[in-house]
């Protein structure tokens, strides 16, 4: 009896593993536009939630401001050059970013990324959500295990 119990377990693990292997998430984060009105941000919302149903592969979406502010220092392309490459003591203006807004997108596989990217469904959705962000966003894709 134990040994089936713990096959069971097993085979459930199993499962739950091959249904995960292969999603994606596709995360990214910005920083909302001052300017945007409500009726932008209502727009961004429902363009948001109904993508999963207009985009092949696209499982699910999440948005939302993030819990805590992300923030980044960037530096012009020159300096940032001259950092990668190690160089000491270069002197640089830098910039201050805040992201405090965020999206999270369930790819069913990394092919269904490349689908969404260019699918017109995707391009309409910009049209929105360029109006309720600042130019620059901040993104990660993590790969399911």
């Amino acid at each position: 009896m134990r040994t089936l119990i713990v096959s069971l377990c097993l085979l459930a693990a199993a499962g739950l593993a091959a249904a995960a292997d292969g999603k994606l998430m596709h995360c990214f984060y910005f920083t909302p536009q001052e300017s945007a009105t409500q009726a932008d941000w209502d727009a961004f919302y429902k363009a948001t939630s109904e993508l999963p149903g207009k985009i092949p592969g696209l499982l699910d979406v999440w948005y939302g401001e993030l819990r805590r502010p992300m923030r980044l220092i960037t530096a012009d392309r020159s300096t940032a050059k001259k950092l990668r490459a190690g160089e000491k003591d270069v002197e640089a203006k830098v910039n201050m970013v805040e992201r405090r807004f965020g999206v999270c997108m369930e790819m069913k596989d990394e092919a269904a990324l490349k689908v969404y990217a260019d699918h017109p469904a995707h391009k309409e959705w910009e049209k929105v959500y360029f109006k309720v962000r600042k130019p620059g966003t901040t993104s990660v894709d993590i790969l399911a295990r």
